[in-house]
């Protein structure tokens, strides 16, 4: 944990939105489902809306988190983040460089997307409090992912480095069997879960059959 926030490896799902994935529902109404179903950790993940829709969504985030006691990370978005007193903000590749960040948000929690050894490891060094170990399978989430990475980097992240980590990227009910057998502590599905029907009775059953995994 940081700050007694939760990092992903303190609890086993890694959140995110993606509301045209969502069925026609909101961001803040998937966000209550998840916490309704004890998520611990949120990210608030938005391309496609206008800067003041996205403002105004992460404010009632903001609140229903903060209530909660769960963690709410911004996507790519400092200033938002910022903005509405998000717990942390998670970047990319392409963004502006961890120490960068860090001189911005201060003692918030910083998480980045890695695809490669290389990358991870310049991640810690960075000072990222966690990172994204993916995409592990092809995955249409985002339109400007990279290919897949495999379970190889999972294992060498696993086996290599001591930083809390999230597995992500095209991961489902019907394969996460395998990543739970590599020991990851934390998995994020994104269209798994918020464009399931009943969103708290599959989160039951990924944690029903990751246990089930483990035993």
């Amino acid at each position: 944990m940081k700050n007694g926030l939760y990092l992903p490896g303190d609890t086993d799902l890694y959140c995110l939105t993606a509301e045209k994935f969502s069925k026609g529902r909101s961001n803040t109404e998937i966000v209550g489902k998840l916490i309704e179903s004890d998520i611990k950790i949120i990210q608030y993940r938005e391309k496609e809306k206008s800067m003041r829709e996205k403002y105004g969504e992460c404010l009632k985030i903001r609140e229903m988190t903060k209530n909660a006691g769960v963690t709410f990370i911004v996507n790519d978005d400092v200033a938002l983040a910022l903005a509405v007193d998000a717990d942390g903000v998670h970047i990319g590749q392409d963004d502006l460089p961890i120490h960068e960040v860090r001189k911005i948000v201060g003692n918030k929690i910083i998480g980045l997307s890695t695809h490669s050894p290389e990358q991870a490891q310049n991640a810690v060094r960075g000072g990222a409090d966690y990172i994204g170990v993916g995409p592990i399978y092809t995955t249409h989430t985002k339109a400007d992912v990279c290919d897949a990475v495999g379970i190889e980097y999972l294992d060498y992240v696993q086996n290599n480095l001591d930083i809390p980590y999230t597995a992500i990227g095209g991961i489902k009910l019907h394969n996460m069997k395998e990543i739970v057998m590599h020991k990851a502590k934390c998995i994020s599905m994104v269209t798994e879960i918020v464009g399931a029907d009943d969103i708290p009775e599959l989160i039951k059953n990924i944690r029903r059959n990751r246990r089930k995994y483990n035993d």
